[in-house]
């Protein structure tokens, strides 16, 4: 009876510790509105080949248009006026409408040409504690990393890496220095 009751004990402790929370998948937005997670292949939100929704009992047409990858030449840089920085809201790892043609430009680049390697540092402004804004900083890298991914980049070309509050472009206390400090920075090697 003692060792039923030990065997009962010990499987309730050992499922208590357990957690369904997927500490790897990090949710994506689509253009509709819907949240898409890493590794998700059917149901409302997957996209069939063609731009049809699979798994919804209905054909709708995606609202993301085609990447035309021959509207540059294909061995340019994205150049030296290309911007290399992302800007994020407060708080937010969302990559705003404003700079998806950033995203679309270095994308174009390193779809030419395989060979390059880029880092994606995520950064932060100094509110909040050091351990979060890393999370955070990583969460901005990673976005970046997946918008490049679903361009067509490959993951073996992209590293991202998180500095939080540690590397401040602009340096105070005042609003527009920490908007100019929430960002994620493009470089190459």
């Amino acid at each position: 009876m003692m060792k039923l009751f030990v065997a009962i004990s010990l499987t309730a402790a050992l499922a208590g510790c357990g957690s369904s929370v997927k500490l790897d998948d990090v949710p994506v937005e689509d253009k509709s509105g819907s949240r898409v997670t890493q590794g998700s292949t059917s149901g409302a939100g997957a996209q069939g080949s063609g731009g049809t929704a699979v798994g919804s009992g209905s054909v709708t047409q995606s609202a993301v248009a085609p990447v035309d990858l021959n509207r540059s030449p294909p061995n340019t840089s994205p150049g030296a006026s290309a911007a290399k920085v992302i800007y994020f809201d407060y708080d937010s790892y969302v990559i705003k409408p404003e700079f998806q043609s950033v995203v679309d430009a270095h994308a174009r680049y390193m779809v030419a040409d395989k060979t390059r390697k880029m880092s994606i540092e995520g950064h932060t402004d100094e509110i909040g504690g050091r351990e979060y804004n890393l999370a955070l900083g990583q969460k901005r890298a990673e976005a970046v990393r997946r918008a490049l991914g679903l361009l067509g980049v490959v993951d073996a070309q992209m590293e991202a890496v998180s500095f939080g509050k540690e590397k401040p472009a602009t340096e105070g206390t005042s609003e527009s220095a920490f908007a100019k400090n929430r960002r994620a920075e493009i470089a190459y090697r």
